[in-house]
This record gives structure tokens, C-alpha cells and sequence, in this order.
């Protein structure tokens, strides 16, 4: 579970970290999707609870499951942008970077961007926010870390969402079912002053 510290808002401003608003809403995103074995319970549980979310979407996972992204849209969730095949931008050039992306807009058609990795260069971050709002988060789940148990997961999400959270899962097959418990605790039970989740602003 990793929190981003207030510097790092206060040192890229332009970049999306949290939303706060007047109606206690939390923002959920799922990155790496769509996926047959993740996102479907994914939906489900979302689904169960009046819940919205934002997808960050590979463009290649979308290419190999264009039914399963039509059916995250048809059910009134947002998506974005999280690149075509998951490149770091601290360790890919530019040019190799900036087509990858352009080649996943091509087929999610978002104007959300999150880098993958959270990793990107001033360099591309002054190209891409003049195309995209670039989304990052307040609170990283840890639910990719093998040794995060669900309750360990709930429990620092109980300390650390407020108003406005940005939080960010994966529908990826790596994570398996581990975040079925969490976001049905979350939703169902959710904490004073978090209230429904919620699409991020297109």
C-alpha cells in the first residue's frame, strides 16, 4: 500500500492525484485490463453496489477482448489511456513512448492518460498533458505485492482513503480474485466521509 506523499502534488500540479468534491466521492481505477478472468467480476461487483469506475485500459488487452471493453463502457464506467503494451517511460525513448500511446488512442479513444508504472519524464509529460488530462493517484492498492492479504489491503484503505481518493486496482489475471474481498468491503462498508465511487471526469 503506498500513499503519494503531498510533494510530489505539489512539485507536478498539473497531473491528476485527487479530485476533492462536496459529495464524500471516492474515484476507483483498474489498470491493465480488460481481462476474461479479472474484469468481468470486476463489473460484477461494481455493478452489485451502484458503484463507477474508471478503466485504464492497454490498448493490446482491448485488441485481444473488444467485447469486454464494450461492455466496461455500456455500463457507464469511464476509460483512459494506459498506453498500447505497458512501457516504462523512464526507460523508453520518446519517440517509441509517444507512438505506443497514439497507437492505444487509436483504439480506446480517451482523453485520460495514466502513465504505466506511474513513471513518465518531464520530456513527455510537457507533450502528452497538451493531449491528455494524465491521471495518477493518492493511493496505490498493493494488490499486485503477493504477500498483500486482502484484510492487510482493507485495512490501510480504511486508514488512508478520504474525499476525493484516487485509488488504483488491476483487472489483470496476475492479481487473480484477491480484490474481490476489498472492493466488496469497500463498497458495502464504506468509510465516514468516502462515499460512492465514482467515473473520473472525461
Amino acid at each position: 500500500m503506498f500513499q503519494i506523499p503531498q510533494i510530489a502534488h505539489s512539485i507536478f500540479p498539473s497531473l491528476v492525484w485527487n479530485i476533492p468534491n462536496e459529495d464524500n466521492k471516492i474515484f476507483l481505477t483498474f489498470d491493465d485490463g480488460p481481462d476474461p478472468e479479472a474484469t468481468p467480476w470486476v463489473l460484477d461487483i461494481l455493478a452489485e453496489n451502484n458503484a463507477k469506475a474508471t478503466f485504464f485500459c492497454l490498448g493490446r488487452q482491448v485488441e485481444k477482448h473488444p467485447a469486454l471493453f464494450e461492455r466496461i463502457k455500456n455500463e457507464g464506467h469511464a476509460v483512459g489511456n494506459h498506453s498500447y503494451s505497458h512501457l516504462s517511460g523512464w526507460t523508453t525513448i520518446n519517440k517509441k513512448y509517444f507512438e505506443d500511446i497514439a497507437r492505444a488512442d487509436e483504439i480506446i479513444g480517451s482523453k485520460l492518460f495514466r502513465p504505466p508504472y506511474g513513471r513518465i519524464r518531464p520530456s513527455q509529460l510537457k507533450f502528452l498533458k497538451e493531449q491528455y488530462k494524465i491521471v495518477m493517484w493518492d493511493i496505490l492498492s498493493g494488490d499486485f505485492i503477493e504477500d498483500y492479504k486482502p484484510e492487510i489491503i482493507i485495512n490501510m484503505l480504511y486508514k488512508l482513503m478520504r474525499s476525493g481518493s484516487v485509488i488504483v486496482f488491476h483487472d489483470n489475471a496476475k492479481v487473480g480474485k484477491k480484490d474481490i474481498a476489498v472492493l466488496r468491503e469497500v463498497l458495502k462498508n464504506r468509510k465516514p466521509g468516502c462515499g460512492l465511487a465514482e467515473v473520473l471526469l472525461s
